[in-house]
């Protein structure tokens, strides 16, 4: 997979050089390009942002560093855009999954008060949120996203179980994990996880996996 970022704030993508994520890029399990935006700029000073027709407080995203931008890294439009947005299409793990497919992403990152909604209308395949709130820019919405997608693709995990076993991968959220020792501070393991019983740690691991869900999420429960 091969994912193009758009943003006027390429700094703040350094982050995913690190943990698993980075690893992965490092070992090209999948490609990360990260455009500034602002390089596109035919103004004399870099501006890529102006006031909104109709009057309002903020400043709108100009469509022409936008549009050359996405020109020049998807000249032949094979990439699926995405516009990260508090309007969008929620991001949830069925479309995690869905989005891994794709062999190319780019995602736009607007600021200020948005973009301008031609750019939407004429680059834009899907609009994303992952959350219903609203953040300063797209930036940090947009690594989520890459984060969520990046963990399905061949190769990003040391385990193709790992994406099986965790929460909503069923539909229910995660089973409590334990680890070494088997005594903290007075707590003990569960003897279930000790018993080398395979089939009862499976029934336990669902059991707790109804329970947390039925306490925390029962929204999920009743979409079953």
């Amino acid at each position: 997979m091969k994912i193009e970022v758009l943003t006027l704030f390429p700094k703040m993508f350094e982050c995913l050089n690190e943990s698993v994520i980075g690893k992965a890029i490092l070992a090209e399990k999948f490609k990360l390009n990260v455009t500034d935006i602002r390089d596109f700029s035919l103004d004399k000073h870099k501006k890529c942002d102006d006031y909104p027709f109709g009057g309002g407080s903020g400043m709108v995203m100009t469509p022409q560093p936008i549009c050359d931008a996405i020109d020049n890294v998807d000249p032949d439009r094979l990439c699926k855009r995405i516009f990260l947005s508090p309007k969008g299409e929620t991001l949830s793990q069925s479309l995690v999954e869905k989005l891994s497919k794709e062999e190319n992403l780019l995602f736009l990152c607007g600021h200020y008060e948005g973009v301008d909604q031609r750019v939407i209308d004429s680059e834009i395949d899907m609009e994303l949120s992952i959350g219903d709130y609203v953040l300063t820019g797209g930036e940090l919405a947009c690594m989520v996203a890459i984060d969520a997608i990046a963990r399905y693709i061949d190769g990003v995990l040391g385990s193709s179980e790992s994406t099986n076993e965790e929460s909503f991968s069923n539909g229910l959220l995660e089973y409590p994990q334990y680890t070494r020792p088997q005594n903290f501070r007075g707590m003990l393991v569960p003897d279930v996880l000790l018993s080398g019983n395979h089939q009862e740690v499976d029934k336990w691991r669902y059991n707790e996996q109804l329970r947390i869900t039925k306490e925390r999420r029962p929204d999920l429960l009743e979409e079953k």
